[in-house]
Parts: C-alpha cells; sequence; structure tokens
C-alpha cells in the first residue's frame, strides 16, 4: 500500500501541476503571438 503514502501522492499531485502549468504557458505564449501580430 505504499501508493497511499503522503510522498507517493505528492509525486502524483506535483505532476499534474506541472503539466497543466505548461499547457497554460503554452496557452499563454499562443495568445502573447496574437497579440504581438495584432500590435505589428
Amino acid at each position: 500500500m505504499g501508493d497511499k503514502s503522503p510522498k507517493a501522492t505528492q509525486k502524483k499531485s506535483s505532476q499534474k501541476e506541472s503539466k497543466a502549468s505548461s499547457a497554460n504557458q503554452k496557452k499563454q505564449q499562443a495568445v502573447a503571438a496574437k497579440q504581438a501580430v495584432k500590435k505589428k
């Protein structure tokens, strides 16, 4: 039952957060690129 240890749960949650943050960064970069094109 090592999966229920706090360390394991922290690792899983941190991995999910890192994936979500990277996806958000890609979205922000895409929006920033569109805004930059509009400014030009």
